[in-house]
Parts: C-alpha cells; sequence; structure tokens
C-alpha cells in the first residue's frame, strides 16, 4: 500500500486530499481506512510524506520538506544530514531547531530565496525545524537543583539548551537529593520558548560517589551493561574450541608463521598476518580476518543484539563489546597457540607494493605468536633474530611501500597521536600517554586498508548487495571557510578543491607550531565517515573502493561484508539501507560516550589539582595569540587552553595584531607563536569543556623572552585536544 500511496501523491494531476478522499483514489473499501491510516501514519513519521493543516496529505518534497538527523553543536546551532544523500547540509539557526535534540530525526523547512544576480553555489542552505519524526534518546542524564517552587535539572549534555522540570521521586528505589546525578525521562515538549518536563526515573547518586561518572555516562548513551540470557545461551551452546568437523571446506594454513599486533591491553584480536617472499620481485601476503559469521548466524539472538550495539564501545575504564566476551575474548579472537576459523584475503603483491592478484577464502590458522605495538617497534628498530621477527622487518618493507603509493596517490594524512588516560583501582586518572602512529601501528594498517579494498572490489565486481564505508567529497563552501582561517594566521593555501593543494598544506602544516590545530579545523571541515549501500568512495584515503571487513568482533559492518562475500545474504530481517543507516547512528553514540567517559575523568584529574597545594606544572606551547590572551598545547594532558590576560599578573601585555605576538609595557618580555612555556591549570568548566591555565612562576618572573629574545627550538607541533580523529576513516 505504502507504494501506491506515493504513486498517488507523486501524480501531476495530485490534488491534497484527506483519507476518505485517499480511500477514492486509491479504490479501497471503506472499512480498510484503519489500515490506511496506520501506513499514512508510517509514512508521515519516516518523513517521505507531510500533512497539512487541513489534514490532507502531500509528498514532502513538493513542500521543500527535508527529512533528516540533526546535530547540534555547543553554541545550539543545528545541522541537518538529510536521509537523502544527494542533498547537501542544511544549517538550522538556533531559534530555528524547535523542541529538536542532537541526534533526532526531523523534518526541516528549507529557506527558499530567489535566484538573483548574486545567488553563489557556496551559499549555505538554512532551514527550520517544523517537527520531531523520531527522539534519538528520550532518557536525559543530568544534576537535580532546586528552585524557588520547584525541582529541575541541568543536562550533563551541553547541547541540551533546557533545563528539565520535574516532580519529586517517587518508586525509584531510593531518595533524590540535590546536587546528585539522575537519569530523567522526557515527557512531551511542544514549544522550545518553554522548559520541558520529565521524571526522574533513576538516581544515580552524588557525583563524586565512586562509579557514578561513569555510570552517568551509560545511562546518557543508553549503552547496555548485560548481555540478554537467551545470547549467553546461544554463545555458551557453540562451544570453547575448533571442532575438526569445522575445517571442511577450508585452506588448512595452520603451518604459516601467523602472528597478530595489537595493544598491549587488548583481548578480542580481530586481524592475524602472514607475509612470505615467492621470488625475487614478489611477495604472499595472507591477511586473516576472525570468522565471526561461522558462529553468528542471521536471524539469532546473537546476532539480533550484535546488530542492536552495531559496535563495540571502548570506554576509558571498560569495554561495552558487540559480542559476548566466550567468542569476542575466546573463540572468535585469534589468540595464539589455538587454532581459530578465519575469512582469509591472500595477495600477490609486487617488490612495488603492487597487487598483482588476490584470493578469498575460508581458512584455519594457528597463530604463532602475539605481538604488541611497543614490541614491534622494538624489534624494526634492531636486527631480526628469528624468522618471524625477519618477517616482520620484510613487513614493514613492504607496508612502507604500499604506504608512499597511497600518499602518492592522492591519500591524505589525518592522523594524529592517540592519547590513553592510564586509571588506578579506583578510577581516577594516574597517567596519560600518548600513542604515536608509528611504523609498528603503519604495518597492519596498511595490510588492513589493503584488504577492504580488495573486498570492496569484489563485491561490485559481483554486484552483491553490501556495505560500504563511504566518506564523502567534503562541502566546497566549508572547504573555502576553512582556507580563509588559514589564510588568517598568514599561512599560504591554494584552493582546497584540489587534492594536491590539500596534501601541500597538511605537509606544511606538519612543520608549524600553530599546524596541529589547524589540521583539526580541516578534520572539522570534512563530512563524516559513515556506512552506506552506494560505493560512494572514500574522499580521506583516495580510494573509489572501500568497505569495512577487517574487524568483525567489534563491528557489525564487517559481519554483514563477510556474509555478503562469503555467504550471498546479510540477513533475513532488515533492510541493508536500515542497517547501514543504524550502525552509523550506533557508531556516532559510541564515539561520543568514548569522548565523554575520558573527559569526566580527565576533569575530575584537572579539579583535583586546583585544590592541591602543589600544582602539576606542565610544559607547553603557544599555538596562537589574540587580544584578550593565548591558547596552549599542553602535551602532558593531552589538550589546549586559554592563558587569559588576566592571569599575566607581573605585567600588562599589549598585543601587536601586525606580528601576532603580547609584549609587556614594564618588562619588553613577548609572548608569541611557537613559544615554550610551563603552566599550571587554573580555571576547570567541565560542562563547558574548557580548560583555562595560568603561567608558572619561575625565579619570581613570567616565562616568556625578552624583545631581544631567542627563537623557539621546537620542531614538531603537538596534539592539542584530547580527542580521537580516526573516525574519518
Amino acid at each position: 500500500m505504502e507504494e501506491q500511496i506515493l504513486r498517488l501523491l507523486g501524480r501531476r494531476d495530485y490534488a491534497p486530499a484527506n483519507v476518505p478522499e485517499l480511500l477514492r483514489h486509491l479504490r479501497l473499501a471503506p472499512q480498510r481506512q484503519q489500515e490506511l491510516q496506520g501506513v499514512l501514519r508510517r509514512l508521515e513519521q519516516s518523513g517521505r510524506i507531510a500533512r497539512t493543516k487541513g489534514n490532507r496529505y502531500i509528498q514532502a518534497r513538493e513542500a521543500d520538506l527535508v527529512p533528516g538527523r540533526i546535530r547540534i553543536n555547543r553554541q545550539g546551532k543545528g545541522f541537518l544530514q538529510p536521509d537523502d544523500p544527494a542533498l547537501q547540509e542544511i544549517m538550522i539557526p538556533e531559534e530555528a531547531t524547535s523542541t529538536a535534540l542532537h541526534e533526532d530525526r526531523v523534518l526541516v523547512r528549507r529557506d527558499v530565496r530567489p535566484k538573483g544576480l548574486r545567488s553563489g553555489q557556496l551559499a549555505q542552505e538554512t532551514g527550520a525545524v517544523i517537527r520531531i519524526l523520531e527522539r534519538m534518546r528520550t532518557q536525559i542524564v543530568g544534576t537535580l537543583q532546586q528552585g524557588r517552587k520547584f525541582l529541575y535539572v541541568i543536562p550533563d549534555d551541553p547541547r541540551t539548551p533546557h533545563d528539565i522540570y520535574v516532580p519529586p521521586a517517587r518508586d525509584v528505589g531510593r531518595p533524590a537529593r540535590v546536587g546528585d546525578k539522575v537519569v530523567v525521562e522526557l515527557r512531551e515538549w511542544e514549544s522550545r520558548h518553554t522548559n520541558p518536563e520529565g521524571e526522574i526515573i533513576e538516581v544515580l547518586g552524588a557525583p563524586d560517589d565512586e562509579g557514578v561518572d561513569m555510570l552517568s555516562v551509560l545511562r546518557q548513551y543508553n549503552l547496555p551493561l548485560h548481555f540478554p540470557k537467551e545470547v549467553l545461551h546461544e554463545a555458551r551452546a557453540i562451544g570453547t574450541a575448533v571442532s575438526p568437523h569445522e575445517l571442511a571446506g577450508r585452506e588448512d594454513c595452520r603451518r604459516q608463521p601467523v602472528i597478530t599486533i595489537d595493544p598491549d591491553d587488548a583481548k578480542d584480536f580481530d586481524d592475524a598476518i602472514c607475509l612470505q617472499q615467492v621470488s625475487p620481485g614478489q611477495w604472499k601476503l595472507w591477511v586473516h580476518i576472525a570468522d565471526v559469521s561461522h558462529y553468528v548466524k542471521p536471524g539469532t539472538a546473537l546476532d539480533n543484539e550484535a546488530r542492536r550495539r552495531g559496535n563495540s564501545t571502548y570506554l576509558v575504564d571498560r569495554v561495552i563489546p558487540m559480542l559476548p566476551e566466550a567468542l569476542s575474548n575466546e573463540l572468535c579472537s585469534l589468540k595464539p597457540d589455538v587454532d581459530r576459523l578465519t575469512k582469509c584475503v591472500e595477495f600477490l603483491v609486487s617488490n612495488e607494493g603492487r597487487v598483482l592478484r588476490t584470493e578469498f577464502y575460508p581458512a584455519v590458522i594457528h597463530s604463532q605468536r602475539r605481538f604488541t605495538y611497543r614490541e614491534v617497534l622494538a624489534i624494526l628498530q634492531r636486527k631480526p633474530n628469528d624468522r618471524i621477527e625477519q618477517m616482520l622487518h620484510d613487513a614493514n618493507m613492504l607496508a612502507q611501500r604500499i604506504r608512499r603509493s597511497r600518499f602518492k596517490a592522492g591519500s591524505l594524512d589525518l592522523d594524529f597521536p592517540e592519547m590513553k588516560i592510564r586509571l588506578d583501582d579506583r578510577g581516577r586518572v594516574t597517567r596519560i600517554e600518548k600513542v604515536e602512529n608509528d611504523v609498528s601501528h603503519q604495518l597492519i594498517e596498511e595490510f588492513m586498508l589493503l584488504a577492504n579494498e580488495a573486498v570492496a572490489g569484489r563485491l561490485m565486481s559481483r554486484n552483491v548487495p553490501a556495505i560500504y564505508r563511504v566518506h564523502e567529497e567534503p562541502d566546497e563552501r566549508r572547504l573555502q571557510e576553512y582556507r580563509e582561517e588559514v589564510l588568517s594566521h598568514h599561512v599560504p593555501c591554494a584552493s582546497l578543491t584540489r587534492r594536491q593543494e590539500v596534501q601541500k598544506l597538511l605537509q606544511k602544516l606538519d612543520t608549524m607550531p600553530i599546524g596541529a590545530a589547524l589540521k583539526i579545523g580541516f578534520l572539522r571541515s570534512l563530512m563524516r565517515a559513515r556506512y552506506a549501500i552506494e560505493p560512494l568512495g572514500h574522499y580521506g584515503l583516495a580510494k573509489a573502493k572501500y568497505t569495512h571487513f577487517t574487524s568483525p568482533i567489534r563491528r557489525y559492518a564487517d559481519l554483514v561484508v563477510h556474509r555478503a562475500l562469503f555467504q550471498k545474504s546479510h540477513g533475513p530481517t532488515h533492510s541493508l539501507k536500515e542497517t547501514a543507516e543504524h550502525i552509523s547512528d550506533t557508531e556516532r553514540n559510541s564515539a561520543d560516550a568514548e569522548r565523554d567517559s575520558k573527559d569526566v575523568k580527565l576533569y575530575a584529574f584537572l579539579k583535583a589539582q586546583l585544590k592541591s597545594a602543589k600544582p602539576i606544572t606542565y610544559p607547553a606551547l603557544v599555538t596562537d595569540v589574540r587580544n584578550f590572551g593565548f591558547f596552549v598545547d599542553v602535551p602532558g594532558l593531552a589538550m589546549s587552553g586559554l592563558v587569559h590576560l588576566s592571569f599575566l599578573e607581573d605585567d600588562f601585555y599589549l598585543f601587536d595584531s601586525e606580528r601576532s605576538q603580547l609584549i609587556g609595557r614594564r618588562t619588553r618580555r613577548m609572548i608569541r607563536l611557537g613559544d615554550k612555556v610551563r603552566v599550571q591549570v587554573a580555571r576547570v568548566d567541565s560542562f563547558k569543556k574548557q580548560v583555562d591555565f595560568r603561567l608558572a612562576q619561575e625565579g619570581g618572573t613570567v616565562p616568556g623572552r625578552s624583545a631581544k629574545g631567542r627563537e623557539s627550538d621546537l620542531k614538531r607541533p603537538r596534539q592539542p585536544v584530547a580527542r580521537s580523529h580516526r573516525k574519518w576513516r
């Protein structure tokens, strides 16, 4: 019936009709009116049709109505990502967001302007939210406060613009005290000019109580702590070891020197590799990926739960796995010294790193060694001691040649060091480690990219329906805005619509003190990578064919791709398009949760420093100078912050806008881009996610340099924010 309705509403002679008229047009019996109304409600909920004030139905696009998902920034401005990928992003001013919350599905009316002589292609599309189609989340975590006459909750998420009025908590198991973290169920909210109302459904406890910070994150992002019983039952029923009968039809690769390389705290080993030279100019490379699809069948409780979760979520203190540990950490994990089932991509690769032949088949392996990245890096920095270490040296040589070819083809270097927060037994920060994307990481990365590209090519050549990892071309207007930002810092920058100019700029930024901050700005101007059923290519990697195949233990997308490649079926319940959209949503949800889990620990750590009698001093780098102060990058905290002029008490500093520097009126001390300074935490706003610093006193003076000073000896920029930037991939 849906298709009949859409065809009718799309006819040229169609006039907006109500339900009785639609019954007649569709030649339906009167007793089917209720069925018709149900279908109309579903179509309206999806945003494909719209109901006018007279209860008449039209196609949404004819009224310039666009359904999509809205993302709201901390300033309250919204950005609609339309359901139709052919449409460009629509900016929603703060006053036009209605009652939409971050990640809601909404219906937006586009602002249609007259096309005049000055209408340019770079003009930003704007619009206004007219309807909430679907709430991303109806439960909100916040802090309970007492007003004069009522209770209200301040949401933890700064993108939620209003406090929520609540009655006293009832039947929630424990009393709700002012200052407690609570979970609120949002009620109907009809106007953004009034505060929403809600009901307290759970009291988490005082913010400083042990475990409440992470429990708040879990509730905010609706992350499950446990698997349903039927899922655990299915996982246990599979067994704990590979059975002989499961080897039928598989290549036996158990005698190969297969190895895994992962972080030191990893337990789910998705991938393993093996490399052998077959002639003076050719190599055989085996990329083995855990055969999750052998165990997780479509339509089972295991599969349904894995799809619902979409991916594993790696919080700062725990993992919320996509699959039960009996599979994710045991039977599917490619552990050493045990047989494991895999899907293998076998490459014949030239000495120059060019793929000559590719094969795909199921296999069984017996991993020889489990390496950490640190161990591999140490091996690559000395002579090999055995054949496996020699294989690592050969693999590194080949991976670096493949990497050079990738960048020569236009791939962009968008990687940053990752920052890992280490906690003690009570969940408090003990140290922050920087994890560089060194050659040990690149070795595995290049081989995984090669496998992902090969699988995408095979699926496309066979025209098999599947899910692809896509990263669309950036919006030209955003690139232009970013270019203007770069030019304002006196950095030469040509048109960024040309890939070669983007590569040239990124290389230049790697040599500048402000480079890391500007590089992050470029990342923010790009589209976010997502999953789609159309092979739209990957802008960042400069690949026309790309999918996710190499992590089926922790990503449902890869499991779907395994089924498409080897089983020709992804499952009977949901369409591939629905699945692609769903796992794109769960990926964003997990990324936000991972970020917030780090933030709550980090900001608690910083607040403790404010109360300390001996505050910690950190080396820092001046990355930007303004008339109100200067920004510093603090590598020891993996973040950046502002040193406000009000914190410079040794002198009155004047801003030299021509040279972008501050000069002390009395001391003539100068603070400019690239200076090395030492700082201490001065102010922490965990709600706005902002940290201010002050310069540490050294011998009674403020560090800096005199007008006759020295040049900075800094060679490379540092990572300015505690974030992961690999979601573009």
